[in-house]
């Protein structure tokens, strides 16, 4: 197995390269932007996949059995579709420089639970309702994979929320807030959510490498761990952290708070909650998840044991964030 991940200096690139070496699997990593681990510049290349001679060069050379493309912008904050070009652009470049290299067998294509959001359950893969500019990139990401002529075997996942160590936002947002007590829990109703620890999605990527073409080719899975009540997952990071329950005050106060929030983010004092936050912390968005379990099946790291290895990840990088 030789395997190429574009995006490995990502976040959950960061964690697949790790895991790969660890493996002893043979990995090239491709990424406009350095790794954040020492030991991972000795397999990677700078390269933009919207480049697309590089890329086809750098395909060819490597010559991978495997590919898993995860290199995406990410963020939800672009206003147009153009905004996102390295999504939809940058994936039919993958999809068609690895029609080039005559060892791949199989590609992983990484698009996003965005693809249909807060519209209840998707009918099936095909049944778009995507949530931001961001998830209508993705929605032509998995448009081109499904109608370009491949040589290959491919599979597209969509993760749901992943969280773990290297997350590049949670740091300096949601542990942050938390880690400083300044996180106030909307009720103990339940809001169902789909999450995933990075060391489950890891592992349930190498499952769809590791399995036969009849049972992952040409199918879509979304990647997780089985959804969990928001209060239940938030709790866990509270008691690692920081040694006590989370806060729990009524809706309508945090809700008030974050129409505050509104108001001081207009005139650019950063506040960490809003509206948009509070909706969020409020409105479930469990994924279809069972499909995944009953090909891949259950994925082996339970909320503890990635909230504690998240949290040791914490004390290295972010120390002031947990309580001694």
């Amino acid at each position: 197995m030789r395997v190429l991940v574009t995006g490995g200096s990502g976040f959950i690139g960061t964690n697949l390269i790790e895991a790969l070496i660890a493996k002893g699997i043979e990995c090239n990593s491709l990424d406009i932007s350095m790794p954040k681990i020492e030991h991972h510049r000795r397999v990677w290349t700078e390269c933009d996949i919207l480049n697309k001679v590089a890329l086809f060069t750098k395909f060819k050379e490597i010559n991978p059995t495997h590919v898993i493309h995860l290199a995406a912008r990410t963020d939800i904050d672009g206003k147009n579709i153009e905004d996102y070009r390295v999504n939809y652009e940058g994936t039919l470049n993958v999809l068609l420089a690895g029609n080039e290299v005559p060892a791949l067998r199989r590609m992983i294509v990484t698009s996003t639970q965005f693809v249909h959001q807060y519209k209840g359950t998707p009918k099936d893969e095909n049944d778009y309702a995507p949530y931001t500019v961001y998830g209508e990139s993705k929605v032509i990401v998995e448009q081109y994979t499904k109608q370009t002529n491949l040589n290959y075997s491919w599979t597209i996942i969509r993760p749901t929320n992943i969280w773990g160590p290297w997350h590049p936002r949670y740091p300096f947002e949601f542990w942050k807030t938390l880690g400083r007590g300044l996180y106030f829990h909307p009720g103990k109703q339940e809001v169902l959510r789909s999450y995933g620890y990075v060391g489950n999605v890891i592992w349930q990527m190498m499952r769809i490498m590791d399995l036969p073409d009849a049972i992952v080719n040409h199918k879509v899975f979304y990647v997780g761990d089985i959804p969990v009540n928001l209060y239940e997952w938030v709790n866990h990071f509270s008691i690692f952290m920081r040694r006590e329950n989370v806060i729990v005050i009524p809706r309508w106060i945090v809700r008030c708070i974050a129409l505050f929030g509104d108001i001081v983010g207009k005139i650019g004092i950063e506040f960490p909650l809003s509206t948009s936050r509070y909706k969020s912390m409020t409105s479930g968005n469990a994924a279809p998840m069972q499909p995944t379990f009953d090909v891949l099946g259950i994925p082996p790291y339970t909320l503890m044991e990635g909230t504690k290895q998240t949290v040791e990840w914490l004390k290295t990088y972010h120390p002031t964030l947990v309580k001694r």
